[in-house]
């Protein structure tokens, strides 16, 4: 019993580990979507005769509008691989959750028949 019982916290202590995992991914992702939309409402906002300056160091320096756009469009494209990174990574830790709640329910449900009375437990064996 003390086996099916060290088993148990195991499992749970991984399951915890993977919420939190979950939990750090999920935030991660919260970040990237965040960020993306604070890089296109910023550009959403420029009037077509507005001065763009890039920050070099300490330095402003005067850019132009198209180099500018191909900057901000390609972090928009590194942003959205990204989120999608983290969503096929939030899947996979889900899946993972599930398959290990699974295990422990099965494991909870073995321990359980296996602590039913004695002559509950020589007939299941015997079958």
């Amino acid at each position: 019993m003390a086996e099916v019982q060290a088993r148990l916290q195991a499992l749970s202590e991984d399951f915890q580990k993977l919420q939190q995992e979950l939990q750090e991914v999920v935030n991660a992702r919260q970040r990237a979507a965040s960020q993306k939309e604070e890089n296109l409402g910023e550009f959403e906002k420029l009037e077509e005769d507005e001065t763009i300056y890039k920050i070099t160091g300490p330095v402003l320096l005067k850019q132009d509008k198209i180099e500018a756009e191909s900057t901000v469009k390609g972090r928009l494209d590194f942003i959205s691989g990204e989120i999608s990174r983290l969503e096929d990574q939030i899947t996979d830790l889900q899946d993972k959750l599930e398959k290990k709640k699974v295990e422990i329910i099965q494991l909870q449900s073995s321990a359980q028949a296996g602590a039913a009375p004695p002559g509950a437990a020589k007939g299941k064996e015997a079958a």
